[in-house]
C-alpha cells in the first residue's frame, strides 16, 4: 500500500479489525520511511450483472441510481438512511445470488417495489407511481387496492430465474 505522505510503497499493517457486519476490514498502517500512520478500508469487490434497459441497451449496474430512486420515494417519511442502505444491499445480494450476467431493469424495479412495500407503504406508492408511469387517478387507485403479492417473489420479477430443481416424486 502506497503511503499517502511520502512516495514509499512499503507500509506495514499495525492493526486489523472487521466492522460490525463483517464485510469491511479496517487496517491501521504505518510507513517505516516517514513514520506516518493512516487507515485503509478493504472490502470484497462485488460484481453486479449488466442492466438491460427497456430499449434493449445494456449498461453497468449503478448503485447510486437505485439509492437515488429509493431516497426520493422515502423523502419526508420516517425511514432511516440505514434502512434505505440495507434495502439496496438486500436487492444487490439477491441479484448476485442468481449468478446471471445480465438482468432486466424491470427486475430491479419490481424488487425495489417489493422491498418498499414491506418498509413503507407511502414510499412504495410514490416509487410505483413513477416506475409504473400512472397516467390517471384510476391506475393509481387500482394500485392501492391491489392485494400485496408477498408470496413467491420470483414469479413477479418478469424474468426466468433459475430455481432449485424439484425432487421427482415416486
Amino acid at each position: 500500500m502506497k503511503c499517502p505522505y511520502c512516495p514509499s510503497l512499503d507500509t506495514k499493517v499495525i492493526d486489523s479489525r472487521l466492522n460490525q457486519t463483517g464485510d469491511i476490514t479496517r487496517r491501521r498502517r504505518s510507513c517505516p520511511q516517514c513514520e506516518g500512520r493512516f487507515t485503509t478500508y478493504e472490502r470484497v469487490e462485488e460484481v453486479m450483472p449488466l442492466v438491460i434497459k427497456k430499449d434493449g441497451r445494456r449498461e453497468p449496474y449503478d448503485r447510486a441510481k437505485v439509492l437515488e430512486g429509493v431516497v426520493k420515494s422515502c423523502q419526508k417519511r420516517p425511514v432511516t438512511t440505514q434502512a434505505v442502505e440495507a434495502l439496496v444491499t438486500r436487492i444487490e445480494k439477491k441479484v448476485q445470488s442468481y449468478g446471471l450476467k445480465e438482468v432486466p431493469s424491470r427486475t430491479f424495479g419490481e424488487m425495489v417495489m417489493s422491498e418498499l412495500q414491506a418498509l413503507d407503504t407511502v414510499a412504495y406508492i410514490r416509487f410505483a407511481s413513477v416506475y409504473r408511469e400512472f397516467r390517471d387517478v384510476e391506475q393509481f387507485v387500482a394500485e392501492l387496492q391491489e392485494p400485496s403479492a408477498s408470496g413467491d417473489e420470483s414469479s413477479s420479477m418478469l424474468f426466468p430465474f433459475p430455481s432449485t430443481p424439484q425432487e421427482p416424486q415416486s
